[in-house]
């Protein structure tokens, strides 16, 4: 039977990941047109405005996962565990932006981001031991970031 949704949980979990990802935009815009486009790229490198919607859409789908895993009760330790991991992989996510755009650092975004993928890979598992729909959602955000790790190393290394 399905459970009936709470349109305010879902909002608010959807919106504080939307959040996150626009506080990592303010780091992003300032960089994009000026440091970014002029250092170095690999050949696999995506045009810039594939970021935004790929981003829009992660940001979404993390959101609904942290709503399946917030439905499943606050009083439950699992889920005040997945919750905080959630959290620190969400500032981590920040993180990135603010190293790689803000510092234009790709080295410090570099090792950042590896604990920001061992953080999503560790919110999957806790997610997945509550809500096996809620840890798939964030599957696409997991490789997302793969990628963007790899991106990351390649401009690292062609910009040292």
């Amino acid at each position: 039977m399905l459970q009936e949704i709470n349109k305010f949980r879902l909002i608010v979990s959807v919106l504080i990941c939307q959040f996150a990802g626009i506080i990592g935009s303010v780091f992003t815009v300032t960089s994009i047109e000026s440091w970014y486009a002029a250092i170095e790229k690999p050949a696999f490198n995506p045009p810039s405005w594939v970021f935004s919607p790929v981003w829009i859409i992660l940001y979404t789908l993390m959101g609904i996962s942290l709503y399946l895993i917030w439905e499943e009760g606050l009083e439950r330790k699992e889920v005040k565990v997945g919750i905080f991991v959630f959290g620190v992989q969400l500032a981590l996510n920040i993180l990135w932006s603010f190293l790689f755009f803000g510092l234009q650092s790709p080295f410090y975004a570099f090792i950042e981001i590896i604990l920001l993928w061992l953080s999503i890979f560790l919110t999957i598992i806790l997610f997945g031991r509550i809500s096996k729909t809620a840890s798939l959602l964030l599957v696409p955000y997991l490789l997302w970031v793969s990628f963007a790790a790899l991106l990351n190393y390649r401009i690292w290394v062609l910009n040292p």
